[in-house]
């Protein structure tokens, strides 16, 4: 199995924290050059300075906040005018959690351009210098509620089904020059994004956080939450030459959770 990469450069979003550092870190182990974003100029230089660089890398990082589409746009077409882009890991903080009939349309235009509209810009950046080498890679991550949705969780599954139908439809469209466009869809994964849902779970029914935790592990067969390192696991797969025939996929980490086949 190939999992090289080597003289392969990486664009990854939301990474000084949780699911996007842990894949930073991978990616870097395997040997790409890592290019991080995001809108904490302190904790991208310290995410940057915790990657591998054994095989000679360089990496750096671009700041940019995804509530803010122009500064997405212009720092990646900044970047692509001295580096190309091999593998692009869209990845950004879901919105807030809520009952569907309690978010107002700001709410999800918000959420709308933080995701669709920031993955589209970002992928239209990447996609010259991966039509030149022959081999790219876009891999978004996003939820299980793409397959049912979550409750509590209103506009992120409405906005995660949405990422999923472009993503499906960019893999039609770029599977012919050899890019593949995949979703990664983490179950209950620890991280804030969870501890959040969980205190506002145990905040709206009164029960403790340690009791809201165990009863969504035990509707998990792995009966744990899973760890960010297992979700960059696959993404380092779906990054490598090995990964060049899945493509168009979502596929679940979720510990056996997702009740669908």
């Amino acid at each position: 199995m190939n999992l090289s990469l080597d003289n392969k450069n990486a664009l990854v979003c939301g990474s000084t924290q949780g699911i996007g550092l842990a894949i930073a870190r991978q990616l870097a182990i395997q040997g790409a050059t890592c290019t991080l974003m995001a809108r904490d100029e302190g904790s991208l230089a310290k995410a940057v300075a915790s990657l591998d660089n054994s095989s000679g890398q360089s990496h750096q990082y671009l700041i940019a906040d995804f509530s803010d589409l122009e500064q997405v746009r212009a720092e990646a077409a900044r970047h692509t005018e001295t580096q190309d882009i091999h593998i692009l890991i869209n990845n950004t903080g879901g919105p807030p959690p809520g009952p569907i009939v309690e978010a107002s349309t700001v709410d999800f235009a918000k959420a709308f351009s933080m995701h669709i509209l920031c993955y589209q810009t970002l992928a239209q950046a990447a996609l010259p210098s991966m039509k030149k080498a022959g081999y790219g890679r876009i891999i978004n991550i996003v939820s299980t509620s793409v397959k049912i949705p979550i409750a509590n969780l209103g506009v992120s599954n409405t906005i995660r089904a949405a990422t999923a139908g472009w993503a499906k439809t960019l893999a039609n469209e770029a599977g012919p020059y050899g890019i593949t466009v995949n979703n990664i869809l983490p179950g209950f994964t620890m991280t804030k994004r969870l501890e959040g849902l969980i205190a506002s779970i145990a905040n709206s029914n009164g029960h403790s956080i340690e009791a809201v935790a165990d009863s969504i592990k035990a509707e998990i067969p792995a009966r744990r939450f899973g760890n960010a390192s297992e979700i960059a696991d696959l993404a380092g797969f779906l990054a490598s030459p090995s990964a060049s025939y899945v493509n168009g996929s979502s596929i679940p980490v979720d510990g056996g959770r997702t009740g669908s086949i």
